[in-house]
């Protein structure tokens, strides 16, 4: 089977009424992807969707050993403005990754723009959670999109239940 490297990308603040949504469909998203032969699933560090992601592969990856994560974050002081109870999420998950990559050293304009490219660039799959037509999250989706990745956007699926 040929092995698989999926790609997540969201928004940073999740609607709070779609939240356990989230939470319900990640399991099997994450099982389906691998009965596909994915293997490698990368995120970006941010607040939000992405961290959301990066703990469910985390927690995956207890029953499925080969799973890799990699994290590929914009800059070395991502985490500069956080508050305390993010950064400790944030450094588990830099302290649990397989692989982490930085874009930059330091913030510039373009980190996160080539981070985002990053993410996409050699994903087959892209899983995201994109609610609205602007923004870095809907900007990697249509990078994505225009990449031929497969897209599975949570939201869509969650509004089509309801």
């Amino acid at each position: 089977m040929e092995r698989k490297i999926c790609c997540f990308t969201g928004h940073r603040a999740l609607p709070a009424d779609q939240v356990e949504n989230i939470y319900e469909l990640f399991p099997s998203i994450l099982e389906k992807l691998y009965s596909q032969g994915v293997r490698e699933f990368r995120a970006g560090g941010a607040l939000g969707f992405d961290t959301l992601a990066a703990l469910f592969v985390l927690s995956f990856k207890e029953n499925h050993p080969d799973v890799r994560l990699s994290l590929m974050l914009p800059c070395r002081d991502q985490d500069r403005a956080w508050g305390a109870k993010d950064r400790e999420v944030y450094n588990f998950t830099l302290k649990s990754a397989d692989s982490v990559m930085y874009t930059s050293d330091v913030y510039t304009k373009s980190c996160m723009f080539q981070r985002n490219r990053s993410l996409v660039n050699g994903s087959d799959i892209c899983v995201c959670f994109v609610a609205r037509s602007t923004g870095g999250s809907a900007y990697t989706y249509n990078y994505a999109l225009s990449k031929g990745l497969e897209i599975i956007n949570l939201y869509d699926i969650i509004n089509k239940r309801n």
